[in-house]
């Protein structure tokens, strides 16, 4: 069992390292990819600002020997700042950060063309995607999905592009019908495909949870909730893919069953501290909560003031939550 002393020590390790071999090696490639390993794994285990901290000290030290190193030593370093690099862009998000998780994510992005690293530069155009689509930037949006699918080394990783980042822009745009080829494509290669865990990997409740929300986004309550309910089902309890679940079923039941929907959220609030409670989760607690009645008592009050008093994931002097 991994505790959160396990972060510092990762961060060390490579510390050491780098110190051992200021030219680099074969032994701190190794290592570097055991970090990026670590981290990706163990992503949801830790609140985003703790983590972002330590993969941000990790990638400053592995910067520091890819100058000195032989060309082949420094091309596989520059990998690994690469995939970090890629982290960073998630967790800045996941701290509402979109700015700078685009510079973090485009570098990534042109560190894996420069390397010719095909899964970074995949999983990176799909994370600007994701950026992009938080903003609204629909164009941009699908573009970097599609540049993704470009590169996409495997069939879970173009199932991945597929369900996170071009989907959830076709919904958007109204574009249903491609919207729906998508979903079948994707859902095809997902019945046979070997799940990857990690924040870099891909599984079918992740996947589900992007079909159910392109389902909501569409307007078809019905088919959201119940793609919902099969992603609660395949993610393991309390982690951030079941909140987001039970978030987007709580938006497809929120006019029928306002009473429910609200419970779910309540119970999200119950479960998660305020720090492991990510930007995307939050945003949909605030799109539920603009969904009630205004003029609500009791639990929909209840989930209005929890909002309201909820500490921000970055105050407005930089500091976190």
């Amino acid at each position: 069992m991994m505790t959160a002393s396990g972060l510092p020590a990762i961060r060390e390790s490579v510390q050491w390292a780098v110190q051992d071999a200021l030219e680099g090696s074969p032994s701190l490639v190794a290592l570097a990819e055991a970090a990026v390993e670590h981290y990706a794994l163990n992503y949801s285990k830790h609140p985003p600002a703790t983590l972002h901290d330590e993969v941000r000290a990790t990638r400053n030290l592995l910067s520091t020997a890819v100058p000195a190193a032989n060309r082949a030593t420094a091309r596989d370093l520059r990998r690994q700042v690469g995939w970090l690099s890629a982290l960073l862009g998630n967790l800045a998000f996941h701290l509402d950060d979109r700015a700078g998780a685009r510079a973090h994510l485009t570098l990534a992005g042109a560190i894996g063309e420069s390397t010719r690293e095909p899964a970074l530069t995949a999983w990176s155009s799909g994370a600007l995607a994701m950026v992009a689509t938080a903003r609204q930037d629909w164009d941009h949006a699908r573009g970097h999905a599609e540049h993704g699918l470009q590169h996409a080394p495997d069939d879970l990783r173009r199932a991945q592009l597929l369900g996170w980042a071009l989907l959830p822009a076709l919904a958007a745009l109204g574009h249903s019908s491609q919207a729906d080829e998508v979903v079948s494509e994707s859902n095809e290669i997902m019945q046979s495909a070997t799940e990857l865990p990690g924040r870099f990997g891909y599984d079918r409740a992740e996947h589900r949870l992007h079909v159910a929300e392109a389902h909501l986004t569409l307007e078809r309550y019905d088919r959201a909730a119940a793609v919902a309910r099969t992603s609660i089902a395949a993610a393991p309890e309390q982690t951030p893919g079941w909140v987001a679940a039970t978030l987007v079923l709580a938006l497809a039941e929120v006019r029928d069953a306002p009473d429910q929907a609200v419970d779910r959220a309540l119970g999200v609030l119950d479960l998660t501290p305020p720090a492991q409670l990510r930007a995307t989760a939050r945003t949909r607690l605030a799109r539920l909560a603009q969904l009630l009645d205004p003029a609500a008592t009791g639990a929909g009050a209840e989930l209005a003031e929890r909002l309201r008093v909820l500490p921000a994931p970055i105050r407005t002097d930089g500091t976190t939550a």
